[in-house]
């Protein structure tokens, strides 16, 4: 990989999504619109912008580093940064009437936060170096600290913001003091030199394990594993539902990110101390999570868990890669870890839309009592939540299959039949929940006081695109697994 000293052309995305945050900043401040359109249009027009260029810079082979090493372009973070994108603009499309009915909409701080969130998860997926990874997630941090407590006069969601903020702050703490290990073990903050001092074995290895278990505690914690969970169910359950989404998707691609950075491209010598962290952590992941899901009456809270096991699996593909002396196998199981987290991610945006699309003014579609006789109100939307939830629970064809069927194939490659077989037996004991919440849409009758569905055009063709979608790529995996397996390969030092 080239390095240059200051190659501004590289980082054109976050630069654009500067200018762009502060060009809505000045039209919102002169704005009077009620529903705040111009803001949101100018919103989705720097994410379109930003698709295109990160989709040119990837097509014609951008990439290399910049600002001495703090900064990386390359294969994965085209990839990651698109989805992220993608991810935000359907978000917004998702949570705009939720968010003018609940009256979020009297400035634009829910759009200008939400793309300094998304810069903040540009510099952490571009992080070459301890020290802009750190800032990237703080910047990404702080903005949704702020997002969680947009309804000043809502207690809960305020609570919900203190929570975050609370140990967000002490994970942010277990990180900075891993990084300031790891530096004290090597002398070096560029992840490429960690790398090579550890290889030549000049590091100091006991401050180094040490650092190693702060940096997977405070990853641990941005990924949403256990015992690091204690803030995802009720950070979900009492945050707007439009915030819960920003929160949940995106931002889980730049932890992804970071955690790749951190462990395979700087502790990749170490992978014997840091796998069997990410083994416990993934194990206690699946059994807390969907064991714990199964009392949930609250959809949100029971969302919440789920995505804390399917953290679970995630760590299981990460934990099969690093099996020395084949790097075939390497990027084969990073490449199945990218692709859960993307498809998951994807999953995540159909199933909080449908959330979104069910609340109105007045009432919150939080339990799961609320999705009752869905399927006589609206098929179509119930015929979503059945895929939706068939493909969280991995039912074949939907993309949710493949993507566990591909950990199964890392983990088994890599010699963890035992944890293959706890990995399946928990993912029947997760079906269970699932195909509850199927049940209440197709067999209940409708709440007497059931008002019908409404939802704009844009919302109905997003979340039409988005269930799809997990069947297309449940059907047709191997483009976008050759994707990531592609731009692992390229990305990573394996």
């Amino acid at each position: 990989m080239m390095q240059s000293q200051i190659d501004f052309a590289l980082a054109t995305p976050e630069i654009l999504l500067l200018v762009f945050g502060l060009a809505i900043l000045l039209v919102d401040a002169v704005s009077n619109h009620p529903e705040r359109k111009p803001t949101f249009l100018l919103t989705m027009l720097a994410l379109g912008v930003l698709t295109v260029v990160s989709a040119l810079q990837w097509k014609n082979g951008v990439v290399g580093s910049t600002f001495n090493g703090l900064y990386v372009t390359d294969e994965l973070s085209h990839l990651l940064k698109i989805a992220s994108y993608i991810a935000v603009a359907a978000t917004l499309v998702y949570g705009r009437v939720y968010a003018q009915v609940r009256d979020m909409l009297r400035g634009g701080e829910l759009y200008v936060l939400t793309l300094f969130a998304l810069l903040g998860q540009m510099v952490m997926i571009s992080s070459g170096n301890l020290i802009s990874i750190y800032l990237g997630l703080e910047l990404m941090s702080l903005a949704l600290y702020a997002l969680i407590a947009l309804r000043r006069d809502n207690v809960v969601a305020t609570e919900a913001a203190m929570k975050y903020f609370v140990l967000g702050a002490l994970a942010s703490g277990f990180l900075l003091y891993g990084m300031s290990m790891v530096y004290g073990a090597t002398g070096h903050l560029d992840l490429g030199e960690v790398a090579k001092v550890i290889a030549a074995g000049k590091a100091e290895k006991l401050a180094l394990v040490f650092g190693i278990v702060f940096l997977v505690s405070g990853l641990a914690f941005k990924l949403g594993a256990v015992p690091f969970h204690m803030w995802v169910p009720d950070v979900y359950q009492g945050s707007p539902t439009a915030v819960t989404l920003i929160l949940g998707a995106a931002p889980k691609l730049a932890a992804f990110a970071i955690t790749l950075r951190l462990l395979v491209d700087g502790l990749h010598g170490l992978a014997a101390d840091w796998q069997p962290m990410l083994m416990i952590l993934a194990v206690l992941s699946l059994a807390i999570g969907n064991l714990t899901a199964i009392a949930q009456t609250n959809f949100k809270r029971m969302l919440a868990y789920s995505t804390i096991s399917h953290m679970g699996f995630v760590l299981l593909g990460l934990m099969s890669g690093s099996v020395e002396g084949k790097p075939d196998l390497s990027s084969a199981a990073y490449g199945a870890s990218l692709f859960y987290m993307l498809t998951y991610v994807l999953t995540t945006l159909a199933s909080f839309g449908i959330v979104l699309l069910l609340s109105r003014q007045g009432f919150e579609c939080e339990h799961i009592d609320d999705l009752k006789g869905l399927n006589r109100r609206s098929p179509w939307h119930a015929a979503i939540v059945l895929l939706l939830m068939f493909s969280l629970a991995g039912i074949p064809p939907l993309v949710g299959f493949y993507a566990k069927l591909a950990v199964l194939q890392a983990l088994i490659s890599a010699g963890h039949v035992t944890l293959a077989v706890i990995a399946v037996l928990f993912s029947l004991i997760g079906a269970f929940y699932y195909l509850r919440v199927v049940k209440v849409v197709y067999f209940d009758e409708p709440a007497a006081d059931a008002a019908p569905m409404v939802a704009t055009c844009g919302q109905r063709g997003v979340l039409s695109i988005n269930g799809a979608l997990i069947l297309i790529l449940g059907i047709l995996p191997g483009g976008l697994m050759a994707l990531c397996v592609q731009a692992i390969r390229s990305s990573l030092s394996l």
